[in-house]
C-alpha cells in the first residue's frame, strides 16, 4: 500500500556502513573540483553587500527583479514535525499551528528579514489513512482535517500579515494519485494519469514508496505539471519545495533521474506569471549543479539537519556534516540560486538539542555561506538567547550579502573560513570543531592582509581594535567567532591573489589555480613567478608552468596587474617538487605489497583502475597503507587520490610517514560507489621510500582506488 511522504521522510536517515553500505552519519567531504587542492581554498571574489533587489538590464532597459536575489529568510514546519519532543511530531502540522507561528514571525522577526512561512510534508496527507489527498485531476489537495479552510485561505492569511507562503511536494506522481490510471489531467483532453507514467509503474524519489516516475515523452505529462503549478499560483504560493530529487537523495539510476521533472517545473512555474521560489531537496548531486542552477533557486546540499530524535537536532546528527559538505558547492551560490543547508534550529535551547556555543556556530556557518535562514523552532517558545541569535542584524547582513566564505584549510578541526568583500573588508569565522578547547588562529598573511587591520566581533557588536599578524582565540568545543576585518584600503594597484594552489604536476610542469581578485584597481591579468623569476602570464585564474626540471623544488607566487601595469603584492608562496623523470607514478591501493588492516578488503570496481579498489575502511577497524612510494628528494609533492563515494562524503585521515591530517572527500549523494572521483592534495615526502596510509579511527572512509605522485 502506498505510504505518505511524511512517513517516508521519517525513515530517510537509514544507517550506512562501510563500503557503500548504509549507515547513520559520517564525516563528509571537501574538494573544489576534480584536480583542485582541497586543503587551501580561501574566499571567492564577491560583493560585500547585495542589493535589496537584483535587476537584470539590457541596453538600458530594466526587466523584472531577479527572483531569489538574496537568500530567503523565514520559518519551516518540518523540524517540529520530525521530532519526538513532547507536543510535536507528525500530527503537529495544522492550519492553526501554522498561523500561530506566522503571528510570531510577523511581530518579532519580520523586521529582521524573515518573511516566508513554508508548510512542509503532510499538509496533503490524511492522518487516518496516511494517504495523499488529491483532487479529481490528481493534483495535491489540502487535508480537510488539518487545513479545514484550504490552502488559498492560508495563503491569504499569510499575505495579510505581510508574509509569503510556501508549500511542499515530493517529486513524481504520488502513488495515491494514480487511481488505476483513470484520473483525467486538467486542460488536457484525452489524457489520464495512465498517460503520464511509465507502463511498468517504476518508482522514483529518494524513498521509493511515494511516487511513480513521470514519463515526459508524453505531452500529457507537461500538461499535468502545468496544472499543479497553476493551482499553486491560484492559491498565492510564493515558494515551492520539491523533495526526493535525483540524482541525489541517495539515488542515481535512471528511474531516479528527475532532471526532466525539474526542467518541466521550472518552465511551468514561469508560465504562471507568479514569482515562486523553487527549491530542490535533498542531498542533490553536485554532478548536476549546472542543471540545478539553470532551473531552480536553490538546492539542499545535504541530508536533513534534523536528528529524528527527542530534540530537533544534535551536533553530531547532523549539524557538523555541513562544514564539509558545503565546500564543493561554494562557487555555485549566487543571486538567483543559493546553497541550502536546511533548517536553522537555534532559537529554543531544550528543543534544539544544542548548547549555546553550538547554537552560535550553527548560525555562524549558515550566515557565512549565504544559506537561506529558515527557522525550524516553535516560535512561541523562543528563549532570549535564541532570539538574540536570530535577530543579530550584523550577522544577518553577512548572510544577505551573498558572498559565501570558504576554508583556509580543513586539515584539522581548528578552522578559519573567510570571504574577501568588494569593499576590501573580510568576513572571517573561526571554528573549533574538535572535542576539547583549542586555539584557532586567523593568519593575516594567508588572507592577503598586511599591516594592522581593524577587527570587529559581529556577535557581540564590539570593536576589538587593530591586530597585527593575525587573530587568535581559545575556543570551546564546537565554538566559533565571527569577525569583520578591515585592512587599510588598497589604492593604486590590484588586491592580492588568494587561494593560490597547485592542481597537477609532471616531471616538467606544474599547474596552478587561484581565486579572482576583487579589490583594488581592476585586474587585467596575472603573472606567475618561480623563485622570483616570471615563468607564466595569463588573463585567467589558472595556468600551467612548463619547461621545469624533474625532481626539483620550486616556490610559486602569483601577482595581479591592472591595465597600467601596476602590480599587487604576491600571494602566499606555494611549494611544489616535481616528480622524477617519467613521473608521476600510479600506486594501486589493492597492490599486493600494500598493508590492509582490520576489515579492509579488496573489492571489484569496473570503472576503477585495475578493476579493483579497497573498501571497508575506517570506523576504527580498517585501513590501507600504500608502501614504497618513491620520491627522488625531500619535498612537497602533489598526490592525486582516486576514490569512490556514493554518500554525501566522508573524511579520510591520511598518514604520511607517521604524520596525519584529515582530508574530507566529497561524495555523489547518489549511492553510486562504482564511479571514481579525484582530489589532489600536497603531501610531504622524504627521499626514498614512503608509506601513505588511509583510514579513520572514528568514522567510515570512502573507498580508495589509487594514488598518483
Amino acid at each position: 500500500m502506498a505510504r505518505s511522504a511524511v512517513r517516508a521522510r521519517l525513515r530517510r536517515l537509514r544507517p550506512r556502513t562501510r563500503s557503500g553500505m548504509r549507515r547513520a552519519f559520517f564525516l563528509p567531504a571537501l574538494a573544489v573540483g576534480a584536480l583542485a587542492a582541497p586543503l587551501v581554498v580561501p574566499a571567492v571574489a564577491a560583493p560585500a553587500t547585495a542589493p535589496a533587489t537584483a535587476v537584470a538590464q539590457t541596453a538600458g532597459t530594466k526587466t523584472a527583479p531577479v527572483l531569489a536575489a538574496k537568500p530567503y529568510m523565514g520559518w519551516s514546519s518540518w523540524s517540529l514535525e520530525s521530532t519526538n519532543f513532547p507536543g510535536y511530531g507528525g500530527s503537529w502540522l495544522t492550519e492553526s499551528h501554522v498561523l500561530q507561528q506566522a503571528d510570531i514571525l510577523a511581530s518579532k522577526l519580520k523586521s529582521h528579514g524573515y518573511e516566508y512561512v513554508n508548510v512542509d510534508a503532510g499538509w496533503n496527507v490524511n492522518p487516518n489513512t496516511q494517504k495523499n489527498v488529491v483532487d479529481e485531476y490528481a493534483r495535491p489537495a489540502a487535508d480537510p482535517v488539518k487545513f479545514p479552510h484550504g490552502m488559498k485561505y492560508l495563503g491569504d492569511k499569510l499575505h495579510a500579515k505581510g508574509l509569503k507562503f510556501g508549500v511542499y511536494m515530493a517529486v513524481g506522481l504520488y502513488i495515491d494519485a494514480y487511481n488505476d490510471g483513470k484520473s483525467p489531467i486538467l486542460d488536457a483532453p484525452g489524457c489520464t494519469t495512465k498517460d503520464i507514467v511509465y507502463p511498468d509503474l517504476r518508482k522514483t524519489s529518494g524513498w521509493d514508496n511515494v511516487s511513480y516516475q513521470l514519463n515526459f515523452a508524453s505531452p500529457c505529462t507537461t500538461k499535468y505539471i502545468d496544472s499543479i503549478a497553476q493551482e499553486y499560483a491560484d492559491w498565492g504560493v510564493d515558494f515551492l519545495k520539491i523533495d526526493g530529487v535525483g540524482p541525489g537523495s541517495n539515488q542515481g539510476d535512471e528511474a531516479h533521474n528527475n532532471v526532466p521533472d525539474i526542467q518541466a517545473w521550472h518552465s511551468a512555474l514561469e508560465k504562471t506569471g507568479r514569482p515562486i521560489q523553487f527549491i530542490l531537496s535533498w542531498s542533490l548531486s553536485h554532478d548536476k549543479a549546472d542543471v540545478w542552477k539553470q532551473n531552480s533557486n536553490g538546492w539542499r546540499i545535504d541530508t536533513d539537519v534534523e536528528c529524528y530524535c527527542d530534540t530537533l537536532v544534535t551536533w553530531n546528527n547532523s549539524v557538523k556534516q555541513r562544514w564539509n559538505d558545503v565546500v564543493p558547492w561554494i562557487d555555485d551560490a549566487g543571486p538567483g540560486h543559493w546553497n541550502n543547508l536546511d533548517s536553522l534550529d537555534v532559537g529554543a535551547g531544550p528543543l534544539d538539542g544544542l548548547n549555546e556555543v553550538e547554537r552560535q556556530s550553527h548560525m555562524t556557518l549558515w550566515a557565512i555561506e549565504s544559506a537561506p535562514l529558515y527557522i525550524g523552532d516553535d516560535l512561541t517558545h523562543l528563549d532570549p538567547y535564541g532570539l538574540s541569535l536570530l535577530t543579530n542584524d550584523e550577522v544577518i547582513a553577512v548572510d544577505q550579502a551573498g558572498n559565501p566564505a570558504r576554508p583556509v584549510s580543513q586539515k584539522t578541526p581548528e578552522q578559519v573560513w573567510y570571504a574577501r568583500n568588494a569593499d576590501g573588508s573580510y568576513t572571517v569565522a573561526l571554528f573549533n570543531l574538535g572535542k576539547g578547547y583549542a586555539d584557532v588562529t586567523a593568519d593575516w598573511s594567508e588572507l592577503g592582509i598586511s599591516g594592522k587591520p581593524a577587527v570587529r566581533d559581529l556577535w557581540s557588536h564590539k570593536n576589538l581594535g587593530k591586530s597585527a599578524g593575525g587573530f587568535t582565540d581559545n575556543l570551546p568545543p564546537h565554538g566559533s567567532r565571527l569577525l569583520r576585518v578591515t585592512p587599510d584600503a588598497v589604492t593604486g594597484k590590484p588586491g592580492v591573489p588568494l587561494a593560490v594552489h597547485a592542481t597537477a604536476s609532471t616531471a616538467s610542469s606544474v599547474s596552478l589555480a587561484w581565486q579572482p581578485v576583487n579589490t583594488g584597481t581592476a585586474t587585467t591579468g596575472y603573472d606567475v613567478y618561480a623563485g622570483g623569476t616570471k615563468v607564466a602570464s595569463t588573463s585567467g585564474t589558472a595556468t600551467t608552468v612548463t619547461g621545469l626540471q624533474a625532481a626539483t623544488g620550486y616556490s610559486f607566487t602569483v601577482v595581479a596587474h591592472d591595465s597600467r601595469g601596476r602590480q599587487s603584492a604576491a600571494g602566499k608562496a606555494v611549494p611544489v617538487t616535481t616528480p622524477a623523470a617519467g613521473g608521476p607514478v600510479a600506486y594501486e591501493a589493492e597492490a599486493s605489497g600494500n598493508t590492509l588492516t582490520g576489515n579492509a578488503s579488496v573489492n571489484d570496481c569496473q570503472a576503477c583502475s585495475g578493476g579493483k579498489k579497497v573498501g571497508n575502511l575506517g570506523g576504527g577497524n580498517g585501513s590501507v597503507a600504500v608502501n614504497n612510494v618513491a620520491a627522488p628528494k625531500d619535498g612537497t609533492y602533489l598526490m592525486k587520490l582516486d576514490y569512490t563515494d556514493g554518500s554525501s562524503g566522508r573524511t579520510v585521515v591520511v598518514t604520511v610517514n607517521g604524520t596525519a591530517f584529515q582530508l574530507p572527500l566529497p561524495g555523489g549523494n547518489d549511492n553510486e560507489w562504482g564511479r571514481p572521483r579525484t582530489v589532489t592534495v600536497p603531501v610531504e615526502l622524504k627521499a626514498g621510500a614512503n608509506t601513505i596510509g588511509f583510514g579513520n579511527p572514528s568514522d567510515y572512509v570512502s573507498d580508495i582506488d589509487r594514488i598518483t605522485l
